[in-house]
Parts: C-alpha cells; structure tokens; sequence
C-alpha cells in the first residue's frame, strides 16, 4: 500500500468508558513554555527518565491515587470544560451501532506507527486526544457540581492559558459518570492520528500479558459540545500548479456557477455552498453542488479536484486566510473555505464517511503539560 494513502482507524467498541488513572502534572511555569515541547522530543527514550528526574527536583508532580479529572481552560474569552481520564481502546465494534468514538478524518498508517512508536519509547500519553460529545442533563449536572467545589489546582501557564482542575475519587460520582457514559458516542474533535496509535499499540501488546494492560487504555478530554464547546474552524488550502482559469474549466466541466468578483465581494460570498479562490490579482467564487449532508471541503476533493486540466501538484493547508493568500499567485491558487459545522461533521461520521484531510480545525487547544498519562503502572482495574 502506497505510504501516502488515508485510511480508516479502526472503530473502538462501546460502552464508551472513561477510566481514573493517577496524573503527572508540569508544575505551571513548565506548562505552556516552548521548552516543554521540547523536552518530549526526540530521543524518546530519554523522556520517561527526564520526567522522573523533573519530579526528583520538584517540576513534576504525581498524583498518589487515581482519578478522572475535570479540566476547564480559558484563553482569549473561550473557556472549555471536559473530563480527562484513560479511553478504554481495548474492544473493536463489528457492527456501526456498537461504535462508542467516531473518527471524522482518515490517518496515514505511517504517522501512526511512528506515534505508537514515540509512546512506547517514552512510556507515557503525553496529552490527551480532544473528544466532543452531546452530554446528557444528568452529566452536565454531575461536572456542574463538581466544578462548584474548589478546583485542587488553578493557575495561569506561561501561554497565558488559565486552567483549573478538580480530581474526582467519590466511587459514587464516579459510578454516575461511567453510567451516563456508557450509551453514548463521542467525535474525534483534535488526534485522529494518536487515537490510531493508542489502538496500535493496544494491539502490539494484546498478546505480552494478560488483560488489563495499561495500552488497554489512551489519555483523551471528554467535552460537551453543547455546554463549553470548542470553536469549530475553516482549514484554507493553497494548490500548486494550478491556476484560476484551471479552477474555472473544472467548474464548466461540472456545471457549477464560476464567476469572478472584486475582493471583498468574493470574500463575502463565502458560504456552506460557496468557496473563493484567487491567484492574488483575480479573485473567483465557485458555487458547489453540495447535498444537505455534504461539506464543501468534499465537494472540492472529491469533484472539483480531479476535473482540474492541471494539478494540484502539491496541497499546503492553512489556518488562517492570510497565510493562504500568502501563497497565492498565478501557478498557485489560494482556495478559501467555509467551516463545516459540528452536526454536519457527526453526520457524516456517523454515515460511516470520512471527510478529507485537514478538514476540521476544533480550537483551542489545552496546553501541553497539564495531564500526563504514565503507561509505567497505568493498568486499568478490572471491570
């Protein structure tokens, strides 16, 4: 198989389970530095050790016992809430019903093993994957309660990220997220590819000892769409040896409306069924014949894409529209592209479709450092 080809990751099976695990934590002048980054790099090997040595001289804080976590974070007027705690990996779902997390994106198998790999070596999760999910009344009012406690650790990192959490013990309250849980379906909002990895490596070690082993299980944050949710953006592409008289004979091709405009009208044209295009002097707005369950994106990939006279010869993406119009030039179109929204995102999820890559951008993101998942003794308790 050609190295560069998506595929689908396998489907985790349900009861979607979040179990306690026993948290390493940066100490808050570590989390949010470059250097943290850093410090989980190559040589992996080294990391499990550098992190013992970190919590020797103080930086690296462990939790004596296990817990799932709620951590809510703040940065530029958003704040996000979710629970943290080891996603069970350890069962595969025969049947689409019995699915409990729903990829949205394909992952390239390389990527994976190396990121299996990278955890293997340093023994740890180094962050956790970002699910969202819908929660019921009854969950919403459970993190509701224990967010009215005061949180065990509140500070701001150095990226200026203000983060509180509260470990959760109780047996009780543990027993009443597990059981609210348990029915439910979450979408990979943020690591497609490590999710792949945790079920890789899940399945490299299905056979070293027996159940439960501590690959059994993969760090991820449950938030609730509905209650905090993330901001869901745009990822605009630039295409390479392509230019906009390209674009426009694709368009004819497949009798979809191109017109070009100024700027600032092509801009504002921007839409669910609309996307703009420009080589950095002319500016175009194609009109797509999407479905009610289709995204733009899919419409540029699977159809526009392919009826191109020339190119793409190489596909860059970009989170924000300058640095797409960075790129923009006479053998290289800028293509701006609307978001998909949340529900439309689950909905081909749950029709067992993937959308292209880099289609989603769930933001923001928590800080590296924050929760640390060891897979030294990190086995799960039997169920």
């Amino acid at each position: 198989m050609d190295a560069t080809t998506l595929v689908t990751p396998p489907y985790v099976a349900g009861p979607l389970r979040l179990e306690p695990f026993a948290a390493l934590r940066l100490v808050p002048a570590r989390v949010g530095s470059p250097s943290t980054g850093r410090a989980f790099a190559r040589p992996y090997k080294d990391v499990s050790a550098r992190l013992l040595r970190w919590q020797a001289r103080g930086l690296v804080q462990a939790d004596p016992a296990p817990a799932l976590y709620l951590h809510e974070y703040s940065v530029n007027g958003m704040t996000v809430r979710g629970l943290v705690g080891a996603l069970d990996v350890s069962r595969r779902a025969a049947r689409p019903e019995d699915r409990a997390v729903l990829p949205h994106e394909g992952i390239h198998p390389v990527q994976a093993d190396e990121l299996a790999d990278r955890m293997d070596e340093m023994e740890l999760n180094p962050a956790p994957i970002l699910l969202v999910h819908q929660g019921s009344p009854a969950l919403r009012a459970i993190v509701a309660r224990i967010a009215e406690r005061e949180p065990d650790h509140a500070f701001t990192d150095r990226a200026e990220q203000e983060h509180r959490v509260w470990a959760e013990r109780s047996p009780q309250t543990l027993a009443e997220i597990a059981a609210e849980l348990a029915a439910d379906r979450a979408l990979i909002a943020d690591g497609h590819h490590r999710y792949a990895a945790y079920l890789r490596l899940q399945r490299r070690r299905a056979g070293d000892h027996p159940a439960p082993r501590p690959t059994d299980l993969g760090l991820a944050m449950l938030i609730d769409q509905e209650d905090t949710p993330l901001f869901l953006g745009p990822i605009h592409r630039t295409l390479s040896g392509t230019s906009l008289d390209d674009l426009r004979d694709a368009a004819d091709t497949l009798g979809l409306a191109y017109r070009e405009h100024r700027q600032a009208d092509a801009v504002q044209a921007l839409s669910s069924a609309q996307l703009a295009a420009t080589d950095g002097t002319r500016w175009a707005v194609v009109k797509l014949a999407v479905g009610p369950d289709e995204a733009a994106v899919e419409a540029l990939h699977q159809r526009i894409l392919p009826a191109l006279p020339h190119g793409p010869t190489a596909i860059a993406y970009h989170h924000t529209a300058e640095e797409a119009l960075g790129g923009a030039r006479p053998d290289a179109i800028a293509v701006l592209m609307p978001a998909p929204t949340v529900d439309l995102v689950l909905r081909v999820a749950e029709a067992d479709r993937l959308l292209p890559e880099k289609a989603t951008s769930f933001q923001p993101k928590p800080s590296l450092g924050v929760l640390i998942r060891s897979l030294r003794d990190a086995a799960p308790a039997p169920s």
